[in-house]
């Protein structure tokens, strides 16, 4: 499965600096990792072609030229170089299977094969008692309507910050006051 987990931060192909690099991070804490810079030849040539043609009005259209050869090229040399980015570091990052994101060794349960959150979740609703309520354990915790978050105590979700005190929103197009769980508005049919 094709990692989705990174940034482009290439530089431009018909430029003197031209080519290629990845960046890797993990989705729950942000840990990045950069693949090597893989250099563009063709496209560091036109951007030395096109720096000397500026000079001369006559080889300035050539270097346009030149700038569209290295671009028209640049496509598949990128697919390339990601490919060859991403195999260098499969090794460093696994897909949940819980949340599909995909996470650095640090955030990485091996025990449970799953992220550090999904493992305690799943910990959680191992134990969580049969006859109890919606995301209520035996340590007398919620977990969170919005993200599935183990509640740590308060109003609010310290994951996501939604609002777990209150049981019914107010629609902002016309103020009607609806259940929590409503995705229109009755009145006016307002979208949330």
């Amino acid at each position: 499965m094709a990692m989705t987990n990174y940034r482009d931060i290439s530089t431009s192909m018909s430029d003197v600096s031209a080519g290629f690099q990845f960046e890797f991070f993990c989705e729950k804490c942000g840990e990045s990792s950069r693949s090597a810079f893989r250099p563009y030849r063709k496209g560091q040539i036109t951007g030395w072609l096109s720096r000397f043609a500026f000079m001369f009005y006559d080889l300035n259209k050539a270097s346009r030229a030149t700038g569209a050869f290295a671009e028209a090229g640049g496509g598949s040399a990128k697919a390339e170089a990601l490919a060859e980015a991403m195999a260098a570091a499969a090794p460093m990052y696994e897909r949940c299977s819980g949340c599909r994101k995909w996470v650095g060794r640090e955030c990485w349960n091996s025990s449970s094969n799953s992220c550090r959150d999904c493992a305690a979740r799943s910990a959680l609703d191992s134990s969580a008692s049969a006859g109890s309520g919606y995301g209520a354990s035996s340590g007398g915790g919620a977990a969170c309507p919005n993200c599935q978050t183990p509640s740590q105590g308060g109003r609010f979700c310290h994951e996501c910050g939604f609002d777990m005190a209150s049981t019914h929103k107010s629609c902002p197009a016309c103020g009607i006051t609806l259940a929590r769980q409503a995705r229109f508005c009755t009145d006016c049919g307002h979208g949330f």
